[in-house]
């Protein structure tokens, strides 16, 4: 007669048990649910009513039973949000490639040399004008 035992294909997955059936972890986030949300019940019970005051302790203490229990590809709640957090609204979704257009470089090079002949072309044009001036108007002094 044989003895039949399960045995996990994967060694790292299992967990060393600490109180009963639960991890260290698990007892931490029960121990630190407990220890927010009954002081909740307490001090909300006479205020508002027992059932929604119990309603409410559930609802502050569900985020600490979902850190305990909840993990994902061996990744605890914790990380696994962080990283989630992280790929959504810090790392933008959609990273493109971008490509240097030399056509387009040496298209904008060539309008700004266009522009700075044009500016100095009408530079040097005032410079005549205001120079023909002055000598037009030396010549009427000179004339007087």
């Amino acid at each position: 007669m044989a003895i039949a035992v399960d045995v996990a294909k994967d060694p790292k997955a299992i967990k060393s048990k600490f109180i009963g059936n639960f991890t260290k972890r698990q007892v931490i986030c029960f121990g630190a649910a407990a220890a927010t949300g009954v002081p909740f019940y307490l001090l909300t019970r006479k205020v508002i009513g027992t059932d929604v005051a119990a309603l409410l302790m559930v609802a502050v203490m569900l985020p600490f039973f979902f850190i305990a229990m909840y993990e994902k590809d061996g990744v605890p709640a914790e990380q696994y949000l962080k990283q989630v957090i992280i790929m959504k609204f810090v790392r933008p979704g959609i990273r493109r490639y971008k490509v240097e257009n030399l056509y387009e470089q040496l298209k904008e090079r060539e309008s700004k040399e266009k522009e700075v002949e044009a500016l100095e072309a009408k530079r040097k044009k005032w410079k005549e004008e205001r120079l023909a001036g002055f000598k037009k108007a030396a010549g009427e002094e000179a004339g007087k």
